[in-house]
């Protein structure tokens, strides 16, 4: 059998053959791939030569790439496109991929290698870049186990192999309990408050399901207005509790074992290392440095926004009182939110969707790219697509040189996980003198087409695309030499500012002209509208930074937790009870029985997030004081954004982040720009 993944790829660009590769392929394609790894890692250890930068840590950077590539391809369609084969795959080929990994960075003779250069780094004539390389490497086997006796780098194999796999199951049991949940509906009047185009959607999805009537499911575009618009207080209360229940009903797709194993699982590592807790482990290579830094700044930010949260929240509690409320419950806060904001700023959300044509906003984040980074993007039928939504583009410059490929994914259906977000299927790299480019791709799930009307988004969601394409940007504007350098390979709490930048154009009158068109008339936004936009930006602000924070203290909670939190008379036996302990400082809506943030929160149990949560908060201050300078000098100033390109999206995880934005800022970052903007001085 010819297996597509382990030729060479004669496509486009070298882009993945997407339309060829078939689930049997995945794990011959990773046992080669593996094997092949394993050899150059052998290559590396076995050279007689004395060990230098080049034949050690370079040819350490560029190793495995054939296995980097087929983990990109797998991996991301077991997000984005998944089914059980492949879940099965995945269960299958995780523990052996942390096997590998665990091989490598617990290898003795290649860690000495590398620590052999380390040793000289001073007296050798390196660039800043090599010298980051040299030190991420070297840093990369002492803190993952290196220096560990032998007895203990087996613990930390079982470790490692065991997390991987509960990552994994906690992911796909989220996934099942998003996919397993519908709110089917037969009398109209439940219908009341729904805009039309929710309830056309809505009714197209109950076709598609064979139902009669309309169908409203967990997906973002079908829960959001929803919980945001129905008039029937019961039928929210039931959807609110169904989202938040995911993981935490006695069913198989409970996540609480999962929750309290991999905590325990994370701290016994850190202290296998040397650590106090998974979030000292983690953050000692962050901007934040401690998770003593982390935790007051979490603290800071909660005292700045609790005066006015609580302000916010009495208000609304007020005013839902008018429609006989009197306890406002988290089914309410979405619904009289917006009912508020359309008294306070004769503002609805609804009558800004007509402007936000999918095809529209994507052409107007194109065209900004373009005023700021001289990039064009040109959409392409010849580069193979995982699914028929899928967009692919092709990135050059002014000067039409290639600068990426780029996928865009935009619409949720089975066998894709909620939420959005940017990855890649072949980072950035100069080998040999070529600069070999980056394929990105975002993921999204926006509201789709019905039989009547294009795909219109809601505002949030232009922010989101706006967002991910922020990260995109960070992907596709690389230019470093080592791949593990590349792009977004950054400190995670310095990698949210490309994509949190790019959500400030969205509210500015010069930028929302170029693409906010009504869909039927082709006219402009009116600016009335953007003007009710801007005043609406800060609207609850306090509440929703409050909230924002809540997450973080709860990661922390989790994370910061020793090991001896697990011993038999300490040890944690409810989520739900732990959670509670640390939600006790942010909460203002009753607590709701039946449901568990924790056991749904894939930002750290599944994604990369976890002692990270805060880094969103973090990264608002540095986009805030970031965009001050482009409205200083013109927000689509070609020199300013020249040099937020050179020093910041350009240079991926070469430099120290901070020394990165002082280049193109000029300072540190000043928090009052953030708070100023939201409305908390």
């Amino acid at each position: 059998m010819t297996n597509p993944l382990l030729q060479k790829f004669n496509t486009p660009y070298g882009t993945a053959p997407f339309e060829q590769i078939k689930n049997e392929h995945y794990l011959p394609a990773f046992e080669q791939g593996i094997k092949e790894a394993k050899q150059e890692i052998d290559d590396i250890t076995n050279n007689n030569d004395a060990p230098t930068f080049n034949n050690t840590i370079k040819a350490l950077d560029f190793s495995g790439a054939k296995l980097s590539r087929i983990s990109s391809i797998f991996f991301n369609l077991n997000s984005a496109e998944t089914n059980d084969e492949m879940q099965k795959i995945a269960q299958k080929v995780s523990p052996i991929l942390t096997a590998f990994s665990n091989d490598v960075s617990l290898n003795t003779a290649l860690f000495n290698r590398v620590k052999e250069v380390y040793n000289q780094r001073k007296s050798l004539d390196l660039t800043p870049e090599e010298l980051m390389l040299l030190e991420k490497k070297y840093k990369g086997f002492s803190r993952n186990g290196a220096n560990l006796n032998d007895a203990d780098k087996e613990k930390l194999r079982a470790i490692d192999t065991e997390l991987s796999q509960l990552s994994l199951t906690f992911g796909e049991n989220v996934l099942a309990e998003t996919q397993n949940f519908e709110l089917h509906i037969t009398n109209e009047q439940d219908l009341s408050g729904l805009p039309e185009g929710t309830i056309e959607d809505a009714a197209q999805t109950a076709k598609e399901k064979n139902k009669e009537g309309w169908v409203f499911t967990l997906d973002f575009p079908s829960y959001i207005p929803f919980i945001t618009y129905a008039d029937n207080r019961e039928l929210r209360k039931k959807i609110a509790i169904a989202a938040g229940k995911k993981g935490f009903q006695d069913n198989k797709y409970n996540n609480e074992k999962i929750v309290l194993k991999i905590v325990e699982l994370r701290a016994k590592r850190a202290q296998l290392l040397g650590y106090n807790s998974h979030a000292h482990f983690v953050l000692e290579e962050r901007m934040a440095e401690s998770a003593e830094k982390v935790t007051s700044f979490l603290e800071n930010m909660l005292q700045k926004a609790k005066p006015k949260a609580t302000e916010q929240f009495n208000q609304l509690s007020e005013f839902a009182k008018k429609d006989g409320i009197d306890l406002l419950q988290k089914w309410d806060g979405s619904y009289y939110s917006e009912k508020l904001k359309q008294e306070l700023f004769d503002f609805d959300e609804e009558i800004l969707k007509p402007y936000f044509q999918l095809e529209n906003v994507i052409n107007g984040s194109f065209e900004i790219a373009k005023r700021l980074y001289g990039l064009l993007f040109k959409e392409v039928n010849n580069i193979e697509k995982y699914h028929k939504d899928v967009k692919t583009y092709e990135v050059t410059n002014e000067n039409g040189e290639f600068i990426a490929v780029y996928y865009a994914d935009f619409h949720p259906r089975p066998g894709k996980r909620n939420g959005a977000w940017k990855t890649g299927y072949k980072s950035q790299w100069i080998l040999d003198d070529q600069n070999s480019r980056p394929h990105i791709s975002i993921v999204c799930n926006f509201t789709k087409p019905t039989e009547t009307k294009p795909s219109l988004l809601t505002f949030n969601e232009v922010t989101t695309l706006f967002h991910e394409f922020g990260h995109a940007l960070h992907g596709m504007l690389a230019n470093t030499t080592y791949p593990s350098l590349s792009g977004t390979s950054v400190s995670w709490d310095f990698v949210e500012l490309p994509s949190q930048v790019m959500e400030n154009w969205c509210f500015e009158q010069e930028a929302l002209e170029l693409f906010a068109k009504h869909y039927k008339t082709g006219k402009v936004i009116p600016n009335e509208l953007i003007l009710k936009i801007k005043k609406a930006s800060n609207f609850l602000e306090g509440l929703q930074t409050f909230r924002q924070v809540s997450f973080g203290i709860l990661d922390m909670a989790w994370h910061g937790l020793s090991p001896n939190s697990f011993d038999s008379d300490n040890v944690i036996t409810s989520v739900k009870e732990f959670e509670s302990e640390a939600f006790k400082s942010t909460q203002l809506y009753p607590d709701v029985p039946e449901n568990c943030m924790s056991t749904a929160f894939s930002h750290i149990f599944q994604g990369g997030y976890s002692a990270g949560y805060y880094s969103y908060k973090w990264a608002e201050v540095l986009d805030a004081d970031a965009f001050e300078y482009f409205k200083e000098t013109g927000i689509f100033n070609r020199d300013t954004a020249t040099k937020f390109k050179d020093f910041v999206l350009s240079q991926g995880g070469t430099q120290n982040p901070m020394d990165l934005y002082k280049k193109f800022r000029g300072h540190e970052p000043k928090p009052d720009a953030l708070l100023k903007r939201a409305g908390l001085l």
